[in-house]
């Protein structure tokens, strides 16, 4: 029997791409993603022209209870699970002071709370599928003290603090565990145009999500434990570790000031 592999954040963006990168390998797709955001037309276009087989489910992984539903439903219909994606996210939008603690909760919930209790849940089906990998999207954000991103960055830390945990946890187990952290990515219009506007340097660290998700997909079937795609990115992770503190946080204080210009 083909094995399958979970999605999360399936219906667009790098999501998407992975879905579409695995299915042209072969291999069959759960995905999940936000009601209203175009899973049944995926699905149904992946069916009709790359011929896999592909269930969806259309959920708020911001509810814990949706993970036990994806659990429930792949345990129901005896799908051997593979790999693992654990993509969905909910990115930051403000300074911490303006965000509301709803928003706050939702975004833990997603980023935090969903690929630990998803991969929890899913554990025992890959070690049944063994050997089986976990691919988490975590951020470069996860290395930066990022003005704007503070919750985002915290939560995509803790991402890639788990996978180095269970990749060494889970290796008795045959299954792999590989964080990937790319810098900014042209997932969606508003985003195109705001990378568009920003300097060089930051433009030569963004990926389209096509080559983010070939270069990911690779790194999990290589079994590789962290990939910071993109040689712009290696550079500035190279360079942040040599460089003194006050010259970061001038920089820091730097971007602070014009953000605060702007929000004025």
């Amino acid at each position: 029997m083909k094995p399958y592999a979970v999605i999360t954040g399936a219906s667009s963006g790098l999501g998407k791409s992975i879905a579409l990168e695995l299915a042209h390998r072969n291999i069959n797709l759960v995905l999940i993603a936000l009601p209203y955001s175009g899973l049944p037309e995926l699905s149904d276009f992946i069916r009709t022209n790359i011929q896999v087989d592909v269930h969806y489910l259309e959920l708020d992984l911001s509810d814990t209870k949706s993970t036990y539903q994806i659990s429930d439903y792949v345990n129901n219909k005896k799908l051997h699970i593979k790999y693992l994606v654990n993509n969905a996210g909910v990115l930051s939008k403000g300074f911490f002071t303006d965000l509301s603690d709803r928003f706050i909760l939702s975004q833990i919930a997603v980023n935090i709370t969903t690929p630990t209790l998803l991969t929890k849940l899913l554990l025992d089906n890959l070690k049944a599928s063994a050997p089986a990998s976990i691919l988490n999207i975590s951020s470069m954000a996860s290395f930066f003290a990022l003005p704007k991103k503070q919750v985002y960055g915290a939560t995509k830390a803790y991402l890639t603090s788990l996978s180095h945990s269970l990749n060494k946890e889970l290796k008795r187990d045959n299954i792999s565990v590989t964080a990937i952290c790319p810098g900014g990515l042209n997932t969606t219009s508003w985003l195109c145009y705001q990378n568009r506007c920003m300097g060089w340097l930051i433009r030569k660290t963004i990926l389209n999500p096509e080559d983010a998700s070939r270069i990911a997909v690779n790194a999990m079937f290589k079994k590789e434990k962290l990939v910071v795609p993109g040689v712009v990115n290696r550079c500035l992770m190279f360079v942040d570790k040599i460089l003194p503190d006050f010259i970061k946080d001038y920089l820091t204080n730097r971007e602070l000031k014009k953000l605060n210009v702007s929000k004025t």
